[in-house]
């Protein structure tokens, strides 16, 4: 028997599958000085917000991308588990009943019969050739690929939520902002109709001014509905009809998490885009086996016992019992082409995949990079206008003063203040772009902690999903 089982591994078709080279950089163009040890597992946490923490709990736990990929990994399973049936023998049983008159015309001469029959059945295909073994294989690495599949939709989902919220929490400062401008417009428009009333100012002037306090009115609207816009998406991420959110620290006292340290080789291993594009080239490369299989017969052992009675009574105990043991063989002599089009098309599709293969690698790269690059500008754009926005703070109280000693008018009030009530406005975003680079950082080298994402996603699905480790 075990020669048997070695010599039918011997003889299974097509290629093993060798992890292709590919070209990985030593190290990213604009690492230097950014790489440090991230603070947690569950990275999230170094944001220090209880309510983000939360929402992403609720997010895992009742996403519907989330629950869908994991029914695709059930499917999955199921499926490997049908493929290797194909491998085991096939045991089934039958039964009949027949009754029967028979009358001679002519004559008083008629009769009936019963019959009664139960067989059982049992075959078993030899994989000689490995055919259901490659089709194992495939089946195998397609579940573990839906798997990767699953931690993408976890890594994104993560990313996805902190993104909105931050969104939010930017949304919101703006939205301070422009209430506190307007807040502050409205008291000089009170100040100068005074003013104006008593023909210290112009027409023009107050015009300008009551201008400039309908300008922040009007910014305000178009916040609170993004603001309310932006609710209503992050509520669909989290499983939720679209409703409020609630916040808990706000822009500028929410923690900036480190940046993770990470080198270029490690996303093959890390990435579960790249994981699952592999585990799709390795079920494409054992398709290939099954399809050359198809040039060889297939054996299999087919076996019958059964039982007859004329009486269900004695059916188990009666006389009649037959039983057959056949061995057969079955090949191709002429297909028309078509076993050598189902190879062509099976070496095709491994080419597909090796080339989607190595795309998804370079477009990790490439993810990676630009994180990189987006965090070390978005801090140097956040630095300058926090610079900006203290120059025009003081900027606004010198042309103040100098309106109010006549040494300018007041159009170089109004533009000093636009400019200022423009700039925080591009500061809070600016800032948000900063914690949003940090988010898209973490995602692109899809680290270690979706590890601890996928364990808190296990523990909130019912049933817990059938997960295959990668080997």
């Amino acid at each position: 028997m075990v020669f048997l089982l070695s010599a039918c591994a011997a003889c299974t078709q097509g290629p093993d599958y060798v992890r292709p080279s590919v070209e990985v950089p030593v190290d990213y163009r604009f690492d230097e000085g950014l790489t440090t040890t991230p603070d947690t597992a569950t990275w999230w946490n170094a944001f220090d917000d209880e309510v983000l923490n939360g929402l992403i709990r609720e997010a895992i736990a009742s996403n519907r991308d989330l629950r869908v990929a994991t029914a695709r990994v059930d499917e999955f399973a199921a499926v490997l588990r049908g493929t290797q049936s194909q491998g085991r023998p096939q045991v089934g049983y039958g039964g009949n009943v027949s009754r029967e008159r028979t009358i001679v015309e002519g004559t008083d001469i008629q009769s009936t019969a019963s019959n009664f029959g139960a067989i059982l059945t049992a075959s078993w295909e030899i994989d000689l050739w490995g055919r259901i073994r490659r089709e194992t294989e495939a089946a195998r690495a397609n579940l573990l690929a839906t798997q990767e599949a699953r931690r993408g939709v976890i890594l994104t989902l993560v990313a996805s939520v902190i993104n909105s919220y931050v969104t939010l929490l930017d949304l919101d400062s703006r939205l301070r902002i422009a209430e506190t401008t307007l807040a502050a417009r409205a008291q000089s428009v009170s100040l100068y109709r005074a003013r104006r009333e008593g023909g210290t100012i112009s027409d023009f002037e107050m015009a300008q001014i009551l201008a400039e306090y309908e300008s922040a009115v009007a910014a305000i609207p178009d916040l609170q509905q993004a603001i309310a816009q932006q609710e209503n998406a992050l509520s669909i991420l989290l499983g939720r009809n679209p409703g409020p959110i609630p916040r808990g620290r706000n822009l500028d006292t929410i923690h900036s998490p480190t940046v993770p340290a990470s080198l270029p080789a490690e996303l093959l291993t890390r990435r579960p885009d790249i994981l699952q594009a592999e585990q799709q080239l390795i079920a494409s490369n054992a398709l290939i086996g099954a399809a050359r299989a198809l040039y060889f017969p297939r054996i299999s052992l087919t076996a019958l016992g059964g039982l007859a009675s004329v009486a269900l009574g004695n059916l188990f105990s009666g006389t009649a019992r037959a039983w057959s043991f056949v061995g057969e063989v079955a090949g191709p002599i002429y297909t028309g082409g078509g076993i050598a089009a189902a190879n062509q098309q099976a070496e095709a599709r491994r080419e597909q995949s090796l080339a989607a293969y190595e795309r998804t690698i370079q477009n990790a790269f490439r993810e990676v990079e630009d994180a990189l690059v987006a965090v070390r500008t978005s801090r140097e754009v956040e630095e300058s206008y926090e610079r900006r926005v203290a120059q025009l703070d003081r900027g606004v109280t010198l042309a103040r003063l100098r309106y109010d000693n006549g040494y300018s008018d007041m159009l170089d009030v109004l533009d000093t203040e636009r400019g200022l009530f423009s700039a925080q406005l591009s500061l809070a975003a600016a800032k948000a772009d900063r914690y949003r680079a940090l988010v898209s950082l973490y995602r692109a080298l899809g680290g270690d902690w979706i590890d601890e994402a996928e364990q808190l996603s296990a523990s909130a699905a019912t049933p817990e999903p059938a997960l295959v480790r990668r080997p």
